[in-house]
């Protein structure tokens, strides 16, 4: 059975069995590749089988949290051995949720009843959106009862965490609307490609990491900044990334890759009106959670600053193996000197190129230089490569290679932390380190190749076939992306 738009007769769209060769020998149990004579069906378009992967893995993801769920994340040990740790829960009592404090409310009872929240504003925004809804949805409790308890004993109540499990599901629900959303855009990116985006909706690590933190919400963002700009529209592409930045710092890197685009079209004004809309919307957005408590605003800043070596980076590697320590002051200057030229190279790839770069590609190797060099390199990061990656390098080989390190990272760190992987004998737990070190080597496999695709066209499947069409006006043709 075809799907509509798949047939040969269909200008534009590409059949992933006629595509990848990895999807064609799979598709030989069922037939084999699509043929000249296939049909199509009518509801199944490629988008829509691309929502239903994407709910999918959101449900297993879901359901892969079920035993945490179960006791609230009360089980010091389970949510390590069975691998379903999320933050949401503990921050919902830790950062004042519970009594639905503002999260920047610079009031000095407050801040000394709970730390500020350590992230950008627009999870901020989201998570005390998000908890007001769970206390509508759990009988308005009283709040004010709460403030002559402990704040830290209010996790151990029997009512209390019951609105954790309902935070939870609220924000799995909120994050399953997000997912769908990027997932459309994605398949939307590429008129002639929309099983791209099957690489993202399908993806183990999406289904794995989907809960653990707020990550969700920049990718949707950065999935529709890659859908504006291949629609020609770099203002709501620099919105959206301006937007992404006030959710997660990485994408404002997405700007170095419209740079490198606009420096080889010498589209001056493209590049401007997205720079200028990218700061407009960072600050608006910005704007209310500084005015109501600045110092409270100024945490996320400190917080990145401050911290040392964490988990899943290579200076973690470092200092464990050699037996150190390594400050938070030489870590930063090194992490950045080493993004910076990066950088540098990813700039000097993109103008050595024989065709103008993607968007996707520049920004997959900026954001995976960032996270290489990072001094945290978190599991549910990998989110932020999953849409990039997807329209980066949309060859099923590629990436099972690439997530099969991040599966494996997934399950190391866990263990790691539930003191699983410490020998017997006592010492470092040197398969963490070795876990850590695969999950680069698979990423800086991808990153290699993605590199081969940009200097070699010839290698890129997005290319392949590409009409070498040079748009007159600013709105792309059906089948052109010369922006993207």
């Amino acid at each position: 059975m075809g799907v509509e738009g798949d047939g040969p007769g269909r200008l534009g769209t590409v059949a992933p069995t006629r595509d990848d060769p990895v999807v064609a020998g799979l598709s030989e149990g069922v037939g084999g590749p699509l043929g000249d004579r296939a049909g199509r069906h009518r509801w199944w378009t490629p988008v829509r089988v691309v929502l239903l992967l994407a709910a999918v893995a959101m449900a297993v993801g879901m359901w892969q949290k079920g035993n945490c769920y179960d006791d609230t994340w009360q089980d010091g040990q389970a949510r390590y051995s069975h691998m379903c740790y999320s933050d949401l829960p503990y921050l919902y009592t830790g950062r004042g949720f519970a009594e639905l404090e503002w999260p920047y409310d610079d009031d000095p009872w407050v801040r000394a009843r709970y730390t500020a929240m350590e992230y950008p504003v627009g999870i901020s925004y989201w998570a005390w959106g998000t908890a007001w809804v769970t206390h509508q949805i759990t009988g308005s409790p009283d709040v004010e009862a709460r403030y002559s308890q402990p704040a830290d004993a209010l996790g151990g109540k029997p009512e209390v965490q019951r609105e954790m499990r309902a935070f939870v599901i609220v924000n799995a629900l909120g994050f399953a609307a997000v997912v769908l959303l990027a997932a459309w855009l994605l398949a939307r990116t590429h008129r002639r490609r929309p099983w791209d985006a099957a690489v993202f909706a399908a993806s183990p690590a999406l289904a794995l990491t989907a809960l653990v933190n707020w990550d969700l919400l920049a990718v949707a963002l950065v999935a529709g900044a890659l859908w504006a700009w291949a629609r020609a529209h770099p203002g709501l592409a620099g919105v959206l990334i301006g937007l992404g930045t006030a959710v997660k710092l990485y994408p404002l890197f997405l700007l170095g890759g419209v740079l490198v685009i606009c420096l080889r079209r010498r589209r001056w004004g493209d590049l401007g009106l997205a720079v200028v809309a990218a700061a407009g919307a960072w600050l608006l957005a910005n704007a209310p959670a500084y005015l109501a408590g600045p110092d409270a605003w100024r945490v996320f800043w400190h917080f990145n600053s401050d911290r040392g070596a964490d988990l899943g980076s290579i200076w973690l590697v470092v200092q464990q193996a050699a037996d150190t320590t390594i400050s938070p002051d030489t870590i930063n200057a090194w992490s950045w000197v080493l993004f910076g030229a990066w950088c540098v190279g990813v700039l000097l790839v993109g103008l050595a190129a024989p065709q103008t770069p993607r968007l996707a590609q520049l920004g997959f190797l900026v954001v995976a230089g960032f996270l290489l060099v990072n001094k945290v390199y978190s599991p549910q990061y990998v989110l932020w490569l999953l849409p990039l990656a997807a329209l980066a390098r949309p060859r099923w080989r590629d990436q099972i290679v690439w997530q099969s390190g991040e599966v494996l990272y997934f399950a190391a760190v866990w263990w790691y932390l539930g003191g699983y992987l410490e020998p017997a004998g006592g010492g470092d737990a040197g398969f963490y380190w070795l876990a850590i070190v695969l999950r680069m080597a698979a990423e800086l496999y991808l990153v290699g190749v993605v590199v081969r695709d940009v200097l070699v066209p010839s290698h890129d499947p997005v290319a392949e076939g590409r009409e070498p069409v040079e748009r007159a006006a600013r709105r792309p043709e059906p089948d052109a992306v010369p922006l993207s």
